[in-house]
């Protein structure tokens, strides 16, 4: 089933950035091409259909809690300004860029960035840039499904959007077998539609 995008059925694209999405990245998503694939022919589908689309970037200080090198579980990945936290080069980019995680957040969400030492959640200006533009209902799509396509989601419907991650065009980085199939069932039950 395709989405159907219209004016207040935003697409919001997820992280599609070279740390992810390049297989010289630092933490590279098997199947990140064909997902670039399907996330250009959902930009060009909402673009058609005059609805607008929205990108979130990961932009991490170099020292961040987040960072292995300072006891987080991840190796060190988009940090502002540099090559890895760039969109990839075959992205189509038309439209604005929400940016994440720019201190010593965790930044999964795209809506929400969560401090690693406080645990106090703070928005990002996703919320914001959809409300300003009249957007009920979201569409999800970019990298990875088990971290920030998920948590973008869970987001996203406690925030009062009706919910779709189109599936083909996102894939989990899978740090334990089943990660990506358990972000599916989560999503699922917390309302969020998946389409095909």
């Amino acid at each position: 089933m395709a989405v159907e995008y219209n004016a207040e059925t935003a697409l919001v694209v997820v992280d599609v950035q070279n740390d992810f999405a390049d297989p010289g990245g630092s933490l590279s998503v098997a199947g990140a091409d064909k997902v670039i694939d399907a996330v250009n022919a959902e930009i060009a589908a909402a673009g058609a259909a005059g609805a607008p689309v929205v990108y979130t970037q990961d932009w991490h200080p170099p020292r961040t809690p987040h960072f292995v090198t300072d006891g987080g579980p991840w190796p060190v990945h988009c940090v502002a300004g540099t090559w890895g936290a760039e969109l990839h080069p075959r992205l189509a980019v038309d439209g604005p860029a929400v940016h994440k995680a720019t201190g010593r957040e965790d930044g999964y969400s795209g809506f929400t960035m969560r401090d690693v030492a406080s645990g106090e959640k703070l928005p990002t200006g996703l919320d914001g840039v959809l409300r300003e533009l009249g957007v009920k209902r979201v569409a999800i799509v970019g990298l990875a499904l088990d971290y920030c396509v998920k948590e973008t989601a869970l987001d996203a419907i406690k925030l009062g959007y009706e919910t779709v991650v189109v599936r083909n065009a996102t894939a989990p980085v899978e740090v334990d077998p089943g990660d990506g199939a358990r972000a599916e069932a989560e999503i699922v039950a917390a309302g969020v539609e998946l389409a095909a």
